[in-house]
C-alpha cells in the first residue's frame, strides 16, 4: 500500500509540473500577444485553491489533476464588448494565434532541456558501453561486433553510456539497417559495423533490445564469495559466514553463481548440502532457503549475496560539466528523445511497434514513483522523457490537440480564411473519439502488465 501511494504522489507531482509548464506555455506567449487570459488553470473540476491576480487573471489548481487549461478572451466563445476586441484571441494575427498554440508543446522541449541541464550540473555516475559477450549466430556476430569493443555511436548518435544506447537501438525498430561505429578493445580506433536488421524481431515488452542482437554488457565477476547476509535469514541459520566460498552444492561442483541462484530458487523449503571453502578448509553445512511467492509459484530465497569485483576505472565515467557546456549536452539529449519519439509514434502509425507497447497512467506512475526512489537526478530525468513525450503528443494533428489547432493555421494560411465552424466542429469530434480509444488502450495495456 507505501508503495502504492508513494507511485501516486510522486506521479502527481511529475504531473502537475509539466502541465503547468505546458499550460504556462500558452499563457506567457498569449500574454505577449496582448490576449487577455481570464482563467488559468492547473487541473478541473471543483477548485481546491483559486486566487486573482492584479492582472485580471483567476488562477486555479482544480481537483482533477489530469490536465490543465488556459481560458482566453475569444469572440467565438462568448460576446466581447468592443473595447477588449482587440485583446480576444480570435482577432489576433495568424502567426501571433499559431505561436500561442505552439507555445505549449514547445515550453516542454524547453522544460527537458532546464532539467537535463540540472542533471549534467549535479553529475550521473555511469560505465561506458563495452561489450562483455556476443552470441553467436546472432545479428551483431554477424556484423563482426565482438567482445571488449565499446559502442561509440548508433547511426549518428553519440553514446556515451548505455542509456543513450537503448534509445538510439529502440528507435531501429522496423529497419533494415543499423550502423554502429565501435572501438577496438584497448585502442581509440574506431571503425563502421552495420547490422541486418531485416529478420530482427524485437518486443519492448518482454526483451531487451540489447539481448535481441546478441549483445550483452561487460560486467564486473561476480564471485562465489559471500560477502553480505541478511539478518534471520536462512544463509545464517544454516551457519554461513561472510567470506566463506561456495565451492559445490549436493555434491556438484559450482563454478558460476548463476548455478546457486539457480539451486537456491528451485529448491523452496528443501534441504541443500552445500560445501564452503572457510579459512583453508572445507565445511558442509546443510541450507534449507525460504520460500517466497513470485507470480503464481514459489522460489527459494536464502538472504545472502556474492562479492563483485569492482568495475575498473577506465569503464567509469561521471556525466557532469560546468554551466555553459551542460546547456549544449542537455539540448543533445532532449534532442535525442525528440527524434527517438517522434521515429516511435511514426512506427506506432505503421504498425512497426505494436499496439500492446502503448503505456498509460499507471505505467507512468511506477516509473514516477521508481525514479524518485532513485533520488533527484533520475527524476528529473523522468521529468525530461515525460515532458518531451507530452510536447509531440501535443503536436499530433488532431484536432482536439495543440497539432490540430495548428494544422487548422496551416490550411488557413493556405486558402487565406479560416476553417469553418462546421469541420472544426467534426474535426474535435473524431479527434476525441481517437484519443479516447487510445487512452482505452493504453489503460489496458497498464492492466495488463499489474
Amino acid at each position: 500500500m507505501t508503495g502504492i501511494l508513494w507511485n501516486l504522489g510522486a506521479f502527481l507531482l511529475a504531473l502537475g509540473i509539466l502541465i503547468a509548464v505546458h499550460e504556462y506555455g500558452h499563457f506567457w506567449v498569449a500574454r505577449r500577444c496582448g490576449v487577455y487570459v481570464e482563467k488559468f488553470s492547473i487541473g478541473f473540476g471543483k477548485a481546491l485553491w483559486r486566487k486573482v491576480g492584479k492582472d485580471g487573471t483567476e488562477y486555479t489548481l482544480a481537483m482533477i489533476p489530469l490536465g490543465g487549461y488556459v481560458k482566453m478572451l475569444d469572440e467565438r466563445v462568448e460576446p466581447v464588448e468592443s473595447d477588449r476586441r482587440h485583446m480576444a484571441f480570435n482577432n489576433k494575427t495568424l502567426w501571433q494565434r499559431s505561436a500561442i498554440v505552439a507555445a505549449g508543446p514547445l515550453a516542454n522541449f524547453v522544460f527537458a532541456i532546464f532539467a537535463y541541464w540540472v542533471v549534467y550540473l549535479i553529475g550521473v555516475p555511469a560505465v561506458k558501453p563495452v561489450i562483455g559477450e556476443i552470441a553467436p549466430q546472432s545479428i551483431a556476430a554477424e556484423a563482426g561486433i565482438e567482445s571488449g569493443m565499446e559502442l561509440k555511436t548508433i547511426s549518428g548518435i553519440k553514446t556515451a553510456e548505455w542509456e543513450s544506447v537503448n534509445m538510439a537501438m529502440i528507435s531501429h525498430i522496423g529497419d533494415d539497417e543499423m550502423v554502429v561505429t565501435v572501438a577496438e578493445s584497448g585502442t581509440s580506433y574506431e571503425v563502421e559495423k552495420y547490422l541486418d536488421l531485416s529478420n530482427w524481431s524485437f518486443d519492448p515488452e518482454s526483451e531487451r533490445v540489447l539481448t535481441t542482437l546478441g549483445i550483452t554488457p561487460y560486467s564486473p565477476k561476480i564471485t562465489l564469495v559471500i560477502s553480505q547476509l541478511v539478518e534471520d535469514g536462512a544463509a545464517i541459520s544454516a551457519g554461513l559466514r561472510l567470506n566463506d566460498e561456495i565451492i559445490a552444492i549436493d555434491g556438484e561442483s559450482v563454478t558460476e553463481w548463476q548455478q546457486v541462484v539457480d539451486a537456491v530458487r528451485s529448491h523452496p523449503q528443501q534441504v541443500l548440502a552445500m560445501d564452503v571453502l572457510r579459512d583453508g578448509e572445507s565445511v558442509t553445512l546443510s541450507l534449507t532457503p525460504e520460500a517466497k511467492p513470485e507470480g503464481e509459484e514459489l522460489v527459494g530465497y536464502a538472504g545472502f549475496a556474492p562479492k563483485v569485483d569492482p568495475w575498473p576505472e577506465s569503464y567509469r565515467i561521471n556525466l557532469q560539466y560546468g554551466p555553459i557546456e551542460a546547456v549544449g549536452k542537455a539540448a543533445e539529449k532532449t534532442w535525442q528523445l525528440v527524434t527517438l519519439t517522434f521515429d516511435m509514434v511514426t512506427k506506432l502509425v505503421t504498425g512497426d511497434v505494436a499496439m500492446k507497447n502503448l503505456s498509460g497512467p499507471i505505467s507512468i506512475a511506477k516509473g514516477a514513483g521508481m525514479t524518485a526512489d532513485y533520488g533527484v537526478v533520475y527524476f528529473l530525468g523522468f521529468l525530461a522523457l515525460i515532458s518531451v513525450n507530452l510536447g509531440i503528443v501535443n503536436l499530433l494533428p488532431l484536432p482536439v490537440l495543440d497539432g490540430g489547432h495548428l494544422m487548422f493555421f496551416a490550411i488557413e494560411a493556405v486558402t487565406r480564411r479560416p476553417v469553418s465552424e462546421r469541420v472544426q466542429d467534426i474535426g474535435y469530434r473524431v479527434g476525441s473519439a481517437i484519443l479516447v480509444a487510445l487512452m482505452a488502450v493504453a489503460l489496458f495495456n497498464d492492466f495488463t502488465r499489474l
